[in-house]
């Protein structure tokens, strides 16, 4: 199996692979509207405008899972990226990261990426797995580390052609 095959289901209610992101260079978050590290949508948002022409693309998760710090109804999660960080980078179906009702595609890239000593739980909002064109996890990196931070391998990850 291989991340192109797990389904998703986007914040529209439409179910899909992440087979239509084949090729791309793809950042995928777990996000929270209420959390501390919201901020980062900004600098995701960012990458995104500057980096999606040469295939690269941020996918957004929305999780509750931590200190419940995301909305419970997609439109409402759908609108405070739109109006408070002027998101419009893909974001998908509120889901959980963690755990037996982990969704597949976090149960994928915790198991392909681990954490600080081969954990494979997350530990908050705003975890990034960069997946390159071929779909393989190259690299977690931490709520902390900021998305300006990742632009450096983001470019690399795109020279390769």
């Amino acid at each position: 199996m291989s991340i192109y095959d797990i389904e998703v289901k986007t914040i529209q209610g439409e179910t899909q692979t992440l087979a239509s992101y084949k090729g791309k260079v793809l950042l995928i978050v777990n996000t929270a509207t209420g959390c501390g590290f919201a901020p980062q949508f900004k600098g995701l948002q960012l990458l995104h405008d500057k980096y999606r022409d040469q295939g690269f693309a941020v996918l957004g998760f929305p999780c509750s899972q931590f200190a419940n710090q995301e909305k419970e109804h997609d439109r409402d999660i759908v609108q405070a990226c739109e109006i408070n960080f002027g998101v419009n980078f893909p974001l998908f179906s509120r889901i959980n990261v963690n755990g037996s009702d982990a969704h597949p595609l976090f149960q994928y890239l915790t198991n392909e990426a681990r954490g600080v000593l081969g954990s494979k739980s997350i530990k908050w909002n705003f975890t990034k797995f960069l997946v390159d064109r071929e779909g393989n996890v190259v690299k977690r990196y931490g709520s902390t580390e900021e998305p300006e931070k990742l632009e450096e391998p983001i470019k690399k990850l795109l020279a390769k052609v």
